[in-house]
Parts: C-alpha cells; structure tokens; sequence
C-alpha cells in the first residue's frame, strides 16, 4: 500500500493552515473595528450631552411637566425662565434676596403660600426644587391671566414687577416697548430660550 503523501495534497494543507490564521486575525481586527466604533459613538454621546449641559441644561424636568400641568402652562416656559434666573444652580441668592431656582423672594413666596393654603412655608423651603419651582410656576400663571396671556407682559412683570409692566403698556406690551433695557434683555433672552427648549427637549418636556 503506497502511502507517500501527493505534493498536491501537501500544498493544499499548507495553503489551508496559512489562511487560517490569516481569517483570525482579519475576523479580530473587525471586531476591534466594531469596539472602537462603539467607543468612539458613547464618547460622542456623552460629548453632545456636556455639550448641552453646559448650553442649555435642564434638570427637575418632572417636577416642570407636573407644574405645567397643573398651572396649564407650556413646560418649555416654566424651563426657560429658571434658565434665565439661575441656570438650573440651586442656591443662588440675588443681591435682592431672591432665591432658588425661579429666584423667588421669600415675601413673594410668603404671599403666595398664604394664597394657595401653604401655611407650613417658611424661607427655608425655597431651596427646595418642587417648592420653588411650584411658587414660581404660580407666579407666572398669575402674571399671564393678569396680562391677558401676553407673554412679553408677564415676564416684564416677573422680572421688574407689575408695576412697572403696568406703566409700560399692560397687556399690549411688547418688547420694544420696554424701557429698561435689562428687562428687555431678560424677556429676550426667556422667549429664545423657550423655544430652543422646544426644540431640543421636546420628550424630557413632554411636548
């Protein structure tokens, strides 16, 4: 029985113990491709939300949409002017004693508590989200049915009082018609915050 092995047939295993190692390390260098991919995509992701962190943040946004809710108010409002007075940063206090998210003076809160039979309130509870931004969203839903729903008038009101708002127009006040030009600034910079809210945080908000 000849037993000798055809050249052919050697060559034909060498060739196939060559391209197997040749397919393993081609089959690990895809899936290394693939991780860094996979890497590279949650860098982005975690990138683009510092990004927005830092941009426009948004924080509490359960305790918005219930207070839109309740207060009938669009969420990306109540969102935007937190924005303006203090970035989502609890704690702040202004040099008028305004203070927490919504920046609400502990006189105003006191009113507002006796109003909407929060008796227990004291200055205190102004650091805490729900309360602050539940004061606040009340604030503005009075400003908005004393101005008519005009929203330029109600946040000239929120940020340099009814008085004034009053002086300068009432209900058909507009921005331009605004002479401080903080306040203008402010009513300004809440209306374009509101709606990049809108655009960027349409399910956070539940829009």
């Amino acid at each position: 029985m000849n037993t000798q092995t055809h050249p052919a047939a050697r060559s034909s295993r060498a060739s196939t113990r060559a391209v197997r190692p040749r397919r393993r390390r081609f089959m690990a260098a895809l899936m290394g491709a693939g991780l860094l991919l996979v890497a590279v995509l949650a860098l982005q992701g975690a990138f683009h939300h510092a990004v927005k962190e830092i941009t426009l943040p948004l924080h509490h946004e359960d305790i918005i949409r219930q207070q839109a809710a309740e207060k009938d108010l669009d969420p990306a409002l109540i969102a935007a002017v937190i924005y303006a007075e203090s970035r989502f940063v609890s704690g702040r206090t202004s040099s008028a004693g305004a203070e927490g998210l919504m920046q609400i003076t502990p006189a105003t809160a006191a009113d507002i508590a006796r109003r909407s039979g929060g008796t227990a309130f004291v200055t205190s509870d102004l650091a805490t989200p729900q309360v602050n931004i539940s004061y606040g969203s009340y604030l503005l839903s009075e400003l908005l049915h004393r101005y008519d729903g005009n929203e330029v008038a109600a946040l000239a009101a929120y940020n340099a009082g009814p008085g004034n708002a009053d002086r300068w127009g009432g209900s058909g006040l507009t921005v331009n018609d605004i002479p401080f030009a903080e306040t203008r600034a402010y009513v300004a910079k809440v209306l374009d915050a509101r709606g990049r809210y809108r655009k960027t945080y349409r399910r956070e908000l539940g829009l």
